[in-house]
């Protein structure tokens, strides 16, 4: 990899910004999946999204945790939320608080401080059937050979499902291409702090593999095919 790339990759404004765009990434995968013409706009932040960035926050990079805004409000419908969140989607204190003790669950056990170690918000860009993929592990770790993934979960008895709804095994299957290394996720139940750990069966690959492939033909048609009508797409299915 490019070491210049990778040098802009590590900056935000760079990986989630204009010069990012060039890459696809998993975050893609739903869209492509779905509506391919939605591809371009931009993605509104969403509070669960906000919930999973100050975890991943607080576990790797807590010296960042400033750049959150929190307000002391019981939801996002009252009139001091309204007023000093200026229109923007921010935590609440008790989703805070709430996350405090979900951090202090996965550092004092004492495997998952183990595991993670080595590289934080590591960056890594590929080329995978023809086009450019980026991607950003939460940790490297070397000795181990494993990329982990923090994810947080309503329900972590029903995460394996979860996994492939929300597009973890295309991810795995990304992550596995761009840092050479296997996939575990590292989970936590949001409401009985129950800690899980995910590593990926080759049919889990296989799935996030074909959404890949999947993927990667809306973006050729929709984005590469240069007499190609976005007007005159649908689907068809039988019931």
């Amino acid at each position: 990899m490019d070491k210049k790339i990778i040098e802009k990759l590590k900056q935000d404004e760079h990986y989630y910004g204009d010069y990012g765009k060039q890459f696809l990434s998993n975050s893609d995968i739903s869209i492509l999946l779905k509506n391919p013409r939605l591809l371009r706009e931009n993605k509104p932040k969403t509070p669960a999204m906000m919930i999973g960035g100050y975890f991943h926050t607080a576990i790797l990079e807590p010296n960042k945790l400033e750049q959150f805004k929190i307000i002391k409000s019981t939801t996002r419908n009252t009139k001091q939320y309204k007023e000093m969140s200026g229109g923007e989607i921010c935590l609440l204190q008790h989703e805070v608080d709430k996350i405090e003790l979900m951090r202090e669950a996965v550092m004092d056990n004492k495997i998952c401080r183990d595991l993670i170690s080595g590289d934080f918000e590591v960056p890594g860009y590929t080329e995978i059937l023809g086009n450019k993929w980026k991607g950003k592990a939460d940790v490297v770790n070397h000795e181990e050979k494993l990329i982990i993934d923090l994810k947080t979960t309503s329900d972590i008895d029903r995460f394996k499902w979860s996994a492939t709804k929300f597009n973890y095994d295309s991810q795995a299957y990304i992550y596995s291409n761009l840092f050479g290394y296997e996939m575990l996720f590292m989970v936590i139940d949001k409401e009985t702090l129950q800690i899980g750990l995910f590593d990926c069966s080759p049919d889990f690959y296989s799935s996030g593999e074909d959404k890949v492939r999947k993927a990667t033909d809306a973006y050729e048609l929709f984005y590469k095919t240069d007499d190609f009508d976005s007007k005159q797409y649908l689907i068809t299915k039988t019931l």
